[in-house]
């Protein structure tokens, strides 16, 4: 039983991971149109930030903030410069610039910082929490910044005049417009919070997977999964998508399939969406008539 419970727990905290990424691939999508394929690989350059900044001796918690708005920077930057001039160029251009961006991003971080595996500390204490043996303190904190995050990202989005005007710029740019909403900025301001939200993700995976240039290869496709589940235009998708998935992983690897294919379950769960219902779960059904 404290097995059961033990893969019950880890699940939502893997969970909680994939779906903060999840949220930025749906920002992304919901704003452009088009999936980000290089998301992994900013949020684990942003985790590379972290690592030089926490060895540099500033405190976790401060280099977190500070990765977050670097992260922050360096997704408003790639949107102004790179994905700008793609704005009226057909779908596919996007999709090639996204792996380009994964593959440049994923060989600089080699070229810089090698490709020998790192450790990344974690925040939270190592001793059992409350004594409870099939628990750690990293799974609740990561639990924790998780609903944190989507938390004040709700209130960002539905309560701030920033985060209503974002909105209206990303279900319809041309009626913002004429209200003088600045929708190229908005947009910009979008990747960056997509940026931002991908780095938390990827300092709270770091301490469990280690810290290497592909250390993001298979949380980005669980990510995939958890988006796509939820549905790729639904915010709120993408989160019972993330803990969806991150259960499914834990409970088949651990009593059906083993450890060594618990990543064939994210691309059963890809096919599977797509072929059974594409919109997924919470996602719009849109028919158009041709």
């Amino acid at each position: 039983m404290e097995t059961f419970v033990n893969q019950i727990v880890s699940g939502l905290s893997n969970g909680g991971i994939y779906a903060t990424l999840a949220l930025a691939l749906v920002m992304i999508f919901k704003s452009t149109g088009r999936i980000n394929f290089a998301q992994g690989e900013m949020a684990m350059f942003s985790t590379y930030f972290a690592w030089v900044l926490i060895a540099a001796g500033l405190p976790y918690w401060l280099a977190f903030i500070a990765t977050v708005g670097l992260a922050f920077l360096m997704g408003v930057v790639i949107e102004r410069a790179v994905i700008r001039p793609l704005k009226d160029a057909p779908a596919l251009s996007m999709v090639v610039v996204s792996v380009g961006l994964l593959v440049i991003l994923n060989s600089v971080a080699g070229w810089v910082f090698t490709y020998t595996i790192k450790t990344f500390p974690s925040p939270f204490p190592t001793s059992a929490p409350f004594g409870l043996t099939f628990i750690s303190w990293h799974e609740l904190g990561s639990l924790a910044v998780t609903l944190l995050v989507v938390g004040l990202l709700f209130a960002f989005f539905r309560y701030t005049s920033l985060g209503l005007a974002m909105r209206a710029a990303a279900q319809n740019p041309e009626s913002s417009r004429l209200v003088g909403i600045r929708v190229g900025w908005m947009l910009a301001l979008g990747w960056g919070l997509a940026a931002a939200i991908g780095s938390t993700a990827g300092m709270l995976v770091a301490p469990k997977v280690f810290l290497d240039p592909y250390m993001m290869s298979g949380v980005l496709i669980y990510a995939f999964a958890a988006a796509l589940l939820g549905g790729i235009d639904s915010p709120a998708g993408a989160i019972v998508g993330g803990f969806i998935v991150g259960l499914l992983e834990n409970l088949a690897g651990a009593y059906l399939i083993g450890d060594e294919l618990k990543l064939t379950l994210a691309l059963v769960v890809i096919v599977g969406v797509l072929l059974l219902k594409p919109a997924g779960l919470f996602g719009q059904v849109i028919v158009k008539r041709v």
